[in-house]
């Protein structure tokens, strides 16, 4: 008898050697614990306002539960093309609106970004530290995928070198990858930057993914900016958004792409074949989110500001801290003097302390000996319980 060939059963290369989650390492191991100050993930402890939620419920009751269109529902996609056109008024609601394809959630856009552009063995650049899914991302498509970090100064504010990040960026280049403002290290691109970004690329033919989830959690104006006010349809450019940071929505797992309009049809193909579509009832829910909105988000921003104000001066009065003030975001991204290890140092934390913190080696070899601290708390004096449990744990 002809012996049965034995096979592994593995996933492809490529996924086999991506990293797991360092920030849920960290949770994990706090799993159980009692008292732990959770602020690992990236999302505030404030639950969805109930006009947002009553509207999903309404959804449910008149028995919207079945599947809709690829790209979203047309509601919706006029309700996003409104409140783009509110922050970015240089083109006409409807004519952002023929540009957009709804998602179930940021990361899925972001991914749907991936399939629609990179192929095998494509060179792309993505600016780091950042979420580690950008770098994923491109890498599950098959892509040669190099990092560029930005640089703390002697503040500890974060910036970008420019010119060198454009000599990185050739004709062979795919695909540049942007978050900002930035997770998690709070920097912004101003203007200026962006222009020079977007005329680079134009020049060798490079695409930009923009992850702008967090354009309106920004501390120096209405609307931090964006790649939306400087590029033309037919510009190698698309925008990717999320309701869960500015509608405090982020177990919604829903978002949307800003893209050229030749990319629309292949868009709605690739929707198909991951989601078929997002629910009806959640984007009903974001409707009146999108058209109450500024019940929500100006407010939320009010206070993601005072939760900086109060955690960011109480961690520079800690000895052997290194923290700058973001401009945007909600983290503070800090590290240690004499804890370089970030990942055991997060874990220690836990453990002993009763602090939840990222480490900052999960969001690239940029943030290594860096911490984040999630600062979206309902209660600011769960953040000065934090800073006195850091301080004791230091004075140990």
């Amino acid at each position: 008898m002809t012996p049965t060939p034995q096979f592994t059963a593995q996933a492809r290369e490529s996924i086999g050697a991506l990293s797991a989650s360092r920030i849920r390492e960290v949770a994990n191991a706090g799993l159980g614990l009692p008292d732990v100050l959770p602020f690992w993930f990236g999302e505030s402890d404030e639950v969805t306002p109930a006009f947002i939620r009553e509207a999903a419920i309404a959804s449910l009751q008149r028995g919207e539960t079945f599947y809709s269109h690829n790209l979203g529902l047309p509601e919706l996609r006029s309700a996003i093309g409104q409140y783009t056109h509110q922050l970015h008024p240089q083109y006409s609601a409807d004519a952002w609106a023929a540009r957009v394809a709804v998602t179930a959630g940021g990361v899925n856009g972001l991914m749907l970004a991936s399939q629609l552009i990179v192929n095998p063995g494509d060179d792309v650049v993505v600016v780091t530290p950042a979420w580690p899914n950008l770098v994923a991302q491109p890498h599950i498509m098959g892509a040669a995928v190099r990092t560029f970090d930005l640089q703390p100064d002697a503040a500890g504010l974060w910036q970008l070198d420019v010119p060198r990040l454009l000599e990185s960026i050739t004709r062979n280049t795919r695909m540049l990858i942007v978050n900002a403002p930035n997770n998690p290290t709070g920097w912004t691109l101003s203007r200026p930057e962006q222009q020079a970004l977007l005329d680079h690329c134009r020049r060798t033919g490079t695409w930009i993914l923009a992850d702008e989830v967090y354009e309106r959690l920004y501390f120096a104006g209405h609307a931090a900016p964006s790649f939306l006010d400087l590029a033309t349809p037919d510009d190698r450019v698309v925008v990717a958004h999320s309701f869960s940071k500015s509608f405090l929505m982020t177990g919604w797992r829903l978002g949307w792409l800003v893209l050229p309009p030749a990319l629309l049809d292949a868009a709605g193909k690739l929707l198909e074949f991951n989601t078929s579509c997002s629910p009806v009832f959640t984007q009903r829910a974001a409707v009146l989110a999108l058209e109450r909105g500024e019940e929500v988000t100006p407010r939320l921003v009010a206070h993601l500001r005072q939760c900086r104000d109060t955690l960011v001066p109480l961690l520079q009065a800690v000895p052997g801290v290194h923290v700058a003030t973001p401009l945007g975001g909600m983290y503070a991204f800090f590290r240690l003097e004499g804890h370089t290890d970030c990942l055991d140092t997060a874990k220690r934390l836990v453990r002993e302390a009763g602090i939840g913190l990222a480490p900052g080696s999960a969001f690239g070899p940029g943030g290594a000996g860096w911490l984040r601290w999630c600062f979206a708390s309902r209660d600011t004096a769960r953040l000065e319980e934090g800073v006195a449990r850091l301080r004791r744990w230091l004075q140990l």
